[in-house]
């Protein structure tokens, strides 16, 4: 991969043969100079490890998973620490109450995000709200969005729709179980795109869209995942493509066309349901009727809806995932919570979201599913718009900010026992007083915070208490009848999900079977709007 730590060695070499990468070097020497001499003067910076000339710190960077990297700091520096790469100072939050202090109660000093080069200018991920920088484009993003989805009592009427596409997963599981990471993935794409465009995906999950939305999310993690060395070098974007260390150019140029038709194609999608008039309700039909001023208010509402996916689905499929592998290998939090939902619920019926608060242990699942593993764990990097000093140490403009969300939701002085798969922490149990939420943690900061948390959240809820009502999660077992250990590992990159594992899902009686398959009759499949896609012109 040609992040900054691996384009570094072809990089020496390119300065020494190229005359655009030597004087890159040498203005990129001066003005390190230049920030170290003024930084000096005006406060010392949280600790770190020592740095080297010019380079700073990159050869300190991880090459896999960043959160337990630098969640060594924690031990090491204390509770905020800086590293330094290429004279672009870092600092690393590993505490839950500085990243408030920080990013919450100062979010209009830190609400602003880098320019990043290579995921922005060059992927063509710019548009999307994660990434906007603060301005009237983001405002406006902002409210369309909170407008939509941005509040408890604005999504509850996607109550039933979340509930129906729930219900549809448990069927798809049930004749095929072994493919249940896809079901996942289909289900969060069948809710979110009904909302953001009025899609309608194919019934056995094999859409073109959410294989698109699922290529896409993938690309974004890793655009975003690494310091890519064009971040901190914007002049390397301007080099040839046949120099040593240039491969990102090309990953680039295949990630720019992703981006491209994850906002292009729906777009011809919704354009052409309106003129037809057979757009169904949705974020975009929703916005398109109250009207656009130009080709760029255009589209920077397509980048809105798409990233009503972004925001929405991902969150949604590494949680469900993580639950997954949760109570996999911890069965008594199986038992404990399909004894719950038997007493309060019965077995004659699914739960639904209004018996969320009678369904305390549950709820408490949903929590630990968010809470041990994060779906963000290095968050999503802000930046300091002016100069500020904290606890005495001073946080220059510009400075990146980047709260290891990951460490906070396993700090042992917060949760204890930290890797265990828990749920009871959240209730008081063991003489303990419940442990701070992870929803306060997992879904960013301040003004930053996500927009569509609120549909995320029952979302989770639901697949959490509907598969456990109807299911059991064993572990596999192979030709031998040996138990196969699944995998407790988990993706790098800005987006963090569960490695793809093995396990046993099984019905947990025939009457839990007949419930599945009620959907059918109640809820029949509608057609699908995947033709239509593959039809339009969009480029």
């Amino acid at each position: 991969m040609d992040s900054l730590k691996g384009l570094l060695d072809d990089g020496l070499t390119i300065a020494g043969q190229h005359p655009i990468a030597t004087l890159a070097a040498i203005g990129l020497s001066l003005k390190i100079g230049v920030d170290v001499v003024q930084k000096g003067r005006r406060g010392r910076l949280p600790p770190g490890p020592p740095s080297l000339p010019i380079i700073g710190n990159v050869l300190d960077f991880p090459t896999g998973l960043e959160a337990p990297h630098w969640a060594k700091h924690h031990a090491k520096y204390g509770p905020i620490s800086s590293v330094n790469a290429l004279g672009q100072t870092i600092i690393i939050v590993n505490d839950a109450k500085i990243a408030s202090e920080l990013l919450e109660k100062r979010s209009a000093v830190y609400s602003d995000r880098p320019h990043f080069v290579f995921g922005g200018d060059m992927c063509g991920f710019d548009g999307a709200l994660t990434l906007l920088q603060t301005g009237e484009n983001f405002k406006t993003t902002r409210k369309r969005m909170h407008g939509y989805i941005g509040s408890r009592a604005a999504v509850a009427r996607f109550a039933e729709l979340e509930e129906i596409e729930t219900h549809r997963f448990l069927l798809h599981v049930l004749d095929k179980p072994d493919d249940f990471f896809q079901h996942i993935r289909t289900t969060a794409g069948a809710i979110i795109l009904k909302i953001s465009h009025g899609y309608v995906i194919k019934r056995d999950g094999k859409d073109a869209f959410v294989d698109l939305a699922h290529q896409v999310l993938d690309a974004f993690s890793v655009s975003l995942g690494s310091p890519w060395a064009v971040d901190i070098l914007p002049s390397l974007k301007y080099l040839p493509s046949w120099l040593p260390g240039m491969g990102f150019k090309k990953l680039a140029h295949e990630y720019k066309k992703l981006s491209d038709a994850l906002v292009k194609r729906p777009q011809a999608f919704i354009k052409h349901e309106m003129a037809t008039g057979e757009a169904r309700e949705s974020f975009a039909l929703t916005e398109l009727r109250k009207g656009v001023k130009d080709a760029g208010d255009e589209h920077s509402l397509m980048w809105a809806a798409s990233s009503l996916y972004g925001g929405g689905a991902d969150t949604t499929v590494s949680a469900v995932s993580t639950f997954f592998l949760g109570v996999l290998l911890h069965p008594r939090v199986q038992k404990r919570a399909q004894e719950e939902i038997d007493s309060v619920i019965g077995n004659d019926r699914l739960p639904l979201l209004s018996d969320r608060p009678n369904l305390p242990y549950l709820e408490a699942v949903t929590k630990e599913s968010l809470r041990w593993n994060s779906v963000v764990p290095m968050g999503v990097a802000h930046v300091s718009s002016k100069d500020d000093t904290y606890n005495g140490y001073f946080l220059p403009k510009g400075s990146i900010v980047m709260p290891n969300v990951w460490h906070m939701c396993h700090d042992p002085t917060v949760y204890h026992d930290p890797f265990e798969f828990k749920p009871e922490r959240f209730l008081g149990t063991e003489g303990r007083a419940p442990e701070p939420d992870p929803s306060d943690l997992a879904f960013g900061f301040g003004r930053r915070i996500c927009p569509g948390k609120d549909l995320a959240d029952p979302s989770l809820f639901l697949s959490v208490a509907m598969t456990l009502a109807v299911f059991n999660i064993n572990k596999a077992k192979d030709a031998s009848g040996t138990e196969i250990e699944p995998l407790y590992e988990y993706t790098p990159g800005l987006i963090s999900h569960p490695k793809e594992f093995k396990c046993s899902i099984t019905p947990r009686s025939e009457k839990a079977v007949a419930l599945i398959r009620s959907v059918e009759i109640e809820h029949p499949f509608e057609p699908s709007d995947s033709d239509k896609l593959a039809n339009l012109s969009w480029e």
